[in-house]
């Protein structure tokens, strides 16, 4: 038996944050009605590289049941009412106020069945100066400040997939899962906002008290702000290697087995990460000098010997290859597609995923 079976939902829900968190809750079993306006969820058209079908759409939407109802007429409300009043969860992103006007009111909907638990995922949140802009990915990601930190030196850049839908529909995800649990207990549902402004910005607590402790985070490329050396450098052959060090012992022991300089490991300048970042170009300077004696294969094996942290500096080619990637297959209405599997799993069950829906006439 799957975790979230018997748990019925009903997503008015587009693009990528919502339809992660209702997806996620289909997986582990719920019976997910995803309403979709008569055009369809804008997702599916994002692009065709997913046989023929967008990549956001079938990744996101698997498991999912499709009704498309036209929300501006009375019979497409009404069918919209029938469906509520069967579910225990509600999740909408449409922009803030539209459900009232739509007659849909959560407080409305919370009287009227209080074991209800509802999620809605906007912008700016509920109220605000900003509440009303329209908010996607990347303008979240640059109002919040997170593409500042991003990037090399010389200009901000996006984080290069939807960084703030995926964080703001995990954060959906799991303080649903926290109602449900809850409403086990007390019977009560539970009325919850989620602003993709709120979840980024909690997401940026590190470098913002950075900031305010006087130490803006500048964008330093493949590079940690506050760790050194952590970084990529450069054999005299072969792929480059990223490096990571996270205590003082294991800069004592990168510089006794391959920086080949022992008593670096507890030089002033260099025997604390604080001092490390300080003298960052220092640093960096030695362990590449270090890197320029051994072809990317010997460094490998020297550094895997010491047990330092490293990792191949990847591209999708190495991803689609790569063998810890775990897919899993899920029919669509053009043919099976196989993509990543989701993170956790539930060891020793075998779990299946639901197929993707086609677009349906409009149901009202």
């Amino acid at each position: 038996m799957l975790p979230l079976e018997g748990v019925t939902v009903v997503a008015i829900e587009q693009a990528v944050a919502a339809p992660f968190a209702s997806g996620r809750l289909a997986d582990a079993g719920a019976r997910v009605i995803k309403v979709e306006r008569p055009e369809g969820d804008f997702a599916r058209g994002y692009d065709d590289v997913a046989s023929g079908q967008s990549s956001y759409f079938v990744w996101l939407n698997r498991g999912k049941e499709s009704v498309t109802l036209d929300l501006s007429s009375e019979q497409g409300k009404s069918k919209l009412e029938e469906l509520i009043s069967e579910a225990d969860v509600l999740i909408q992103n449409l922009k803030p106020g539209a459900m009232a006007k739509l007659g849909f009111s959560i407080e409305r909907l919370r009287k009227d069945n209080p074991r209800l638990i509802t999620c809605s995922i906007s912008g700016f949140g509920e109220d605000g100066p900003m509440a009303n802009r329209k908010a996607y990915d990347l303008l979240i990601q640059a109002e919040s400040g997170l593409c500042s930190i991003t990037g090399g030196p010389s200009e901000p850049a996006r984080v290069g997939i939807s960084i703030v839908d995926i964080a703001t529909g995990a954060a959906a995800h799991s303080a649903i899962l926290e109602a449900l649990i809850r409403r086990g207990v007390t019977g009560a549902g539970a009325e919850i906002s989620v602003s993709m402004f709120d979840v980024v910005a909690d997401w940026l607590t590190v470098p913002l008290l950075n900031y305010e402790g006087g130490k803006s985070p500048k964008r330093i490329g493949l590079a940690h702000p506050s760790i050194a050396p952590y970084g990529v450098f450069y054999p005299k052959s072969g792929a480059p290697v990223l490096i990571s060090i996270q205590s003082d012992r294991e800069w004592i022991k990168l510089c006794s087995e391959f920086i080949g300089d022992t008593a670096l490991g507890t030089d002033p300048r260099f025997a604390t990460n604080v001092a490390r970042v300080s003298n960052r170009t220092e640093v960096d300077a030695l362990v590449s000098e270090a890197f320029a004696r051994y072809d990317s294969e010997e460094a490998v094996a020297m550094l895997s010997e010491a047990n330092i942290a490293l990792a191949s500096v990847n591209d999708m080619a190495g991803l689609s290859t790569h063998p810890h990637l775990r897919r899993i297959s899920v029919a669509s209405p053009n043919g099976t597609v196989r993509f990543p599997a989701p993170g956790a799993r539930f060891m020793g069950e075998d779990r299946t995923f639901g197929a993707v829906p086609a677009l349906k006439p409009v149901g009202g």
